[in-house]
């Protein structure tokens, strides 16, 4: 079961990766929902999206393939807080992300638009938490009152 999903959990990756790579440049505005870190850098996304950064010694630690199975499953609710889920399973590869973050085995680390870190966490969480606490920032709250505002 854990070979399965780590299967699947890489393979959606590949073609997410695939799929941004074929489109060529992004759209100012837009991002992939799920992502390799690669080079990526907090920079990159600075009021733009709120960088979710899962880092893993390895692509089948399990508590990386819980971290991920959990935001597949509920990947509307990131999506509508403007979330990019980042992964970084290679500490070898030294990315951008993974020097500033500085993670020892399995992380994650939720980031604002504004790039300060909201969260760090050493083991996985529901994306229902992952949502209160996005939902409790003052960015978020204007957020969604300018939402509802322009629903009037």
């Amino acid at each position: 079961m854990t070979r399965r999903l780590t299967l699947v959990l890489s393979v959606l990756l590949a073609v997410s990766a695939g799929l941004g790579a074929a489109e060529g440049a992004e759209q100012p505005g837009t991002v992939d929902t799920v992502r390799d870190a690669g080079e990526a850098t907090l920079e990159d996304f600075r009021w733009i999206a709120r960088p979710l950064v899962v880092f893993a010694d390895n692509p089948a630690d399990p508590r990386y393939v819980q971290q991920m199975q959990l935001i597949l499953e509920r990947l509307d609710a990131l999506e509508e807080r403007e979330v990019v889920v980042l992964t970084d399973t290679d500490p070898s590869a030294r990315s951008p992300l993974r020097r500033e973050l500085r993670p020892r085995g399995f992380m994650f680390a939720l980031i604002a638009k504004d790039g300060t870190i909201i969260q760090r966490k050493p083991s996985p969480w529901d994306v229902r938490e992952i949502s209160r606490a996005i939902d409790k920032q003052p960015l978020r709250q204007q957020e969604v009152r300018d939402r509802r505002d322009s629903l009037r």
